[in-house]
C-alpha cells in the first residue's frame, strides 16, 4: 500500500508539472526595479509567457540585501508557480555576512545561472594611475591610502577588492555606499580613487572617456574591452570574479519542470533579438543545467565563505 501511495504521489506531481502553468507564475526579484537582476527577469518574462502560455508576472520584493524576496520563494510551494531571479548576493554572500531566514544550500532548487558579468577596476579619467602597474606601485609605496568604493559591505565589488588585496598583499581603504549610483557619482567627481565596478554599469562612462578601465576580473579579456588585461594575466591568482543572475525555486520542484524551464531560459537568452543586446551590455550568457548550477552554487558558497571569514567582513 505504501509503495502504491508513493507511486500515485509521484504520478500526480509529474502530471501537475506537465500541465503547468494552470495559473499565474510569479517571478520574484528581491531588488528594486531598474537594476541588472530586474533587467534579466523582465527580459525572460515575455519569452517564458510566449513559450509556456499563461501569465508570468515580475514582482519586486526588495529589502535586506535580497534576502526578504528569497525567503518568500523558499516558503512557497515547490510547484513552479513562484520563482526567484536573483544575483549571487542572496545565494552565496548574504548567508555569511548576516543572519538570513533560509538555508541557501538546502532550501532552494537551482534551475540555471542565466548570465554573468565580470567586474572592472576603474579610476576617474583624471587619475594619475594609467595601468595596474601604477596602482600596485602606489599601493606598495603608500599602504592603506588608495580608496576603493563599493555599493555596500559584502557586495560583489567589495569582495573583489578584498580578494585583490589578499592576493597582492596590499591594503586599501574600503568606502561602502548604499548602492551603485552614489559610487558612480563620487567616482566621476574624483571623490574616491577607484572601484571594482560591474562592467555593464561602468561601460557607458568608459566609452564616454570619463572612467579609465585598468583590469578586468574575467577569465579572458572582454570583447568590449580588448585592451584591458585580466587580473589573472597580471599574475594575480584566483582573481576570476563574476556577478551573476540566476533562476531558482523552492526545494522539491519536479525535475521535469526544472529542465523545461532551463531549456526555455536558454532559448530565450540566445534569441537573436536578445543575445546581441545582452552581450553589448557586458553580460555573458551561461544558461547552465540545474545540475551544473547546483554544483556551481556549492563552489561559490564555499569560496566566498572562506574569503569573508578570512577578511572578517560584516554586513552594514
Amino acid at each position: 500500500m505504501k509503495k502504491l501511495l508513493c507511486a500515485l504521489g509521484a504520478s500526480m506531481t509529474l502530471t501537475a508539472a506537465m500541465a503547468w502553468p494552470e495559473k499565474p507564475v510569479t517571478i520574484i526579484v528581491p531588488f528594486p526595479p531598474g537594476g541588472s537582476t530586474d533587467l534579466i527577469a523582465r527580459t525572460l518574462q515575455p519569452k517564458l509567457q510566449e513559450k509556456f502560455g499563461g501569465t508570468f508576472v515580475v514582482d519586486n520584493k526588495a529589502g535586506a540585501t535580497g534576502t526578504i524576496g528569497a525567503a518568500q520563494v523558499v516558503r512557497s510551494a515547490p510547484d513552479g508557480y513562484t520563482l526567484l531571479v536573483a544575483s549571487l548576493g542572496p545565494y552565496v554572500i548574504a548567508p555569511h555576512v548576516t543572519k538570513v531566514p533560509y538555508d541557501a544550500t538546502k532550501e532552494m532548487d537551482y534551475i540555471t545561472v542565466a548570465v554573468q558579468a565580470p567586474n572592472v577596476l576603474v579610476v576617474p579619467a583624471a587619475s594619475p594611475h594609467k595601468s595596474m602597474a601604477d596602482v600596485l606601485a602606489f599601493q606598495k609605496a603608500n599602504p592603506g591610502k588608495m580608496t576603493f568604493a563599493s555599493s555596500g559591505n559584502g557586495s560583489s565589488d567589495h569582495l573583489t577588492a578584498e580578494l585583490y588585496w589578499q592576493q597582492t598583499n596590499t591594503t586599501g581603504v574600503h568606502v561602502p555606499y548604499k548602492g551603485g549610483g552614489p559610487v558612480m557619482t563620487d567616482l566621476l567627481g574624483n571623490q574616491v580613487d577607484s572601484s571594482f565596478m560591474n562592467i555593464n554599469t561602468a561601460m557607458p562612462q568608459i566609452k564616454a572617456g570619463k572612467l579609465r578601465a585598468l583590469s578586468i576580473t574575467s577569465a579572458q579579456r572582454s570583447p568590449l574591452l580588448p585592451d584591458v588585461p585580466t587580473l589573472q594575466e597580471l599574475g594575480i591568482k584566483d582573481a576570476n570574479v563574476y556577478s551573476w543572475q540566476a533562476v531558482s525555486g523552492p526545494k522539491g520542484m519536479p525535475a521535469d519542470l526544472k529542465n523545461k524551464l532551463q531549456a526555455a531560459i536558454k532559448d530565450a537568452l540566445n534569441d537573436p533579438a536578445i543575445k546581441p543586446k545582452l552581450l553589448e551590455l557586458g553580460f555573458e550568457i551561461v544558461a547552465n543545467t540545474p545540475e551544473q548550477f547546483t554544483a556551481f552554487q556549492a563552489s561559490e558558497f564555499a569560496r566566498w565563505k572562506k574569503l569573508i571569514e578570512a577578511r572578517n567582513i560584516k554586513a552594514d
